[in-house]
């Protein structure tokens, strides 16, 4: 079970999962802004809405056990997002639409910060990416702080949590796709790199960046060329200029 506190992430899984989210949390007093939205939705699909009470001692910031303790912030019971369990299943969309399509998808190699995350699949609804395939190992799980990070994306994105990616970019292959690797030291500009196909863009670890047997599977490798001082860029950033790029809108 996950504690939402960011009230767009809570918003779309009432919209796109309501039976999955088991209660919501307001400050004593009535709901403003888009909490607001959500106790009344909430309350019209029959999810129980609790107000907190907060006391004087709590009001004053109040420690329980060495920790600060936080009050007077909503937040909401959901449960975790299931995902598609097969990346076949996941792929079988990039398949349907045949090899002229455009269209773009992502896989996440090791990443290890969950606010990447997050920020990653924030970036790819609002930019209507197809599907992403995110690693199991040496990874960052999908906490709380992801389906916040994300807004909503979470829920808008179709995704599948693989144990074996090289065997994962196998199927993408095979499903139509076109596996794009990015690397800080590859002199290939991702200037070059047309959206006129069906594109996996693959982002790898904050540190080591994509390990060998990703970067062997890869039919293209681009870097994004620094124009000044600071060479490389944090790996949320860097996905959100690649997939900008590749947005077949773009």
């Amino acid at each position: 079970m996950l504690e939402l506190r960011n009230p767009h992430s809570v918003l779309a899984a009432l919209k796109h999962r309501p039976d999955d989210v088991r209660e919501i949390r307001v400050p004593a007093g009535k709901p403003y802004g888009v909490w607001a939205d959500i106790a009344e939705m909430a309350r019209r699909q029959g999810i129980s809405v609790v107000a907190q009470q907060v006391d004087a001692g709590a009001r004053r910031g109040k420690k329980t056990q060495g920790k600060s303790e936080r009050v007077g912030i909503a937040t909401a019971m959901v449960c975790e997002h299931p995902g598609i369990q097969k990346p076949e299943k996941l792929l079988s969309a990039a398949e349907e639409s045949g090899q002229n399509a455009a269209s773009l998808w992502l896989a996440l190699d090791c990443l290890q910060d969950p606010h990447n995350v997050g920020a990653i699949f924030r970036t790819a609804a609002f930019f209507g990416v197809k599907g992403i395939l995110l690693t199991k190992d040496r990874s960052a799980p999908m906490t709380a702080t992801v389906y916040d990070v994300a807004a909503g994306g979470v829920e808008s994105v179709p995704f599948c949590l693989v144990p074996n990616l090289a065997r994962s970019l196998e199927t993408a292959k095979k499903a139509g796709l076109w596996l794009l690797g990015t690397s800080e030291h590859e002199a290939t500009s991702y200037v070059d790199v047309q959206p006129d196909r069906q594109w996996l863009l693959i982002i790898g670890n904050e540190e080591k960046g994509l390990r060998r047997l990703t970067l062997d599977n890869c039919d293209v490798v681009c870097g994004i060329p620094p124009q000044g001082d600071v060479t490389s860029l944090n790996a949320s950033v860097a996905a959100a200029i690649m997939i900008a790029r590749l947005s077949p809108s773009s």
